[in-house]
């Protein structure tokens, strides 16, 4: 699912997506955070105009965080794909903050729910850019240190879902400490990277909403992606003690062999706030029996 939930206003908004996209030419997606821009900075030291107190010189303010925006991170669950969300203050470079997330790995709280990362955690984005749908992002070498092909196949699928996200991406080609490379740590990248070629590491159910530590209240609404059989996705609500308080299921747009689209709200009782477990499954045709399962704890708020 490709998207960018943005809270802001006005010129705001177009100033920072023309950064962050570009109009048709090559167009840098911005600094990662803790790197120190060329030239003048802001916040260099400048003579005052105007009279003062003492006459020393007076410093530019730093520029004021943005307004929140959400935007996707790719991890790993069960050795594949899992998606989760992040809101930070708006700055110029979305894609370049995403992937560094992305590298930074995940929170403690995804941790506890066996969320991981494939990507070495010393890994810096030196460089990222985007032309006519292509972004070329550029690594440091440690992004192929302690290489095997099954970790390598989800870095590579890491950083391709975690940009293929914006609508201005499609495909993503990769460098090492500036160079071009027809292979990464033994994986194939001679040809750019997209979402398609990484089918065989998307669970066969994916959760978007909610996300795990979330807080959420009846109705709570369960959206993602699923290739299950007869695309039929069920969906339970579990309390603090496992216990059902509610369960209901809806149809995928797609299924049995190809992936769709999934959202239902399901409504539940409770009489306090409690950690809780949103399961979402595919019944089994055999007995029901629960299959493809996806737990993901969060706060239950009556």
């Amino acid at each position: 699912m490709k998207r960018i939930v943005v809270t802001l206003i006005g010129s705001t908004l177009f100033a920072v997506l023309a950064v962050a996209c570009g109009t048709g030419g090559p167009s840098s997606l911005g600094l990662a955070p803790g790197s120190t821009p060329t030239g003048n900075p802001s916040t260099s030291p400048t003579p005052s105009t105007g009279p003062t107190s003492t006459g020393s010189p007076s410093a530019s303010p730093a520029p004021s965080p943005g307004p929140p925006f959400t935007f996707e991170v790719w991890f790993t669950r069960g050795g594949q794909l899992f998606e989760v969300s992040r809101t930070e203050p708006l700055v110029p470079g979305i894609g370049r903050l995403a992937v560094s997330r992305a590298i930074a790995g995940p929170s403690f709280t995804e941790r506890a729910a066996s969320v991981e990362s494939a990507i070495p955690p010393a890994t810096r984005v030196l460089g990222l850019t985007i032309r006519s749908g292509l972004a070329t992002v550029d690594l440091s070498s440690d992004f192929e240190s302690n290489p095997v092909p099954a970790s390598m196949n989800i870095r590579v699928a890491q950083v391709t879902y975690t940009l293929t996200q914006f609508s201005t991406v499609q495909r993503v080609a990769f460098q090492i400490d500036g160079r071009p490379r027809t292979e990464v740590g033994g994986f194939p990248t001679a040809q750019p990277q997209t979402r398609a070629m990484f089918d065989a590491v998307l669970p066969a159910i994916l959760v978007e909403t909610p996300s795990i530590g979330g807080w959420v209240s009846s109705p709570v609404t369960v959206s993602g992606t699923a290739n299950v059989f007869e695309a039929t996705v069920t969906v339970r609500v579990l309390d603090a003690s496992g216990h059902e308080i509610a369960r209901t299921f809806t149809q995928a747009s797609c299924g049995t062999g190809c992936r769709g689209s999934y959202s239902v709200s399901v409504a539940y009782s409770l009489t306090s706030q409690q950690p809780g477990t949103i399961e979402v499954f595919e019944a089994s045709a055999k007995d029901g029996s629960p299959e493809n399962v996806q737990d993901i704890p969060v706060t239950l708020v009556p």
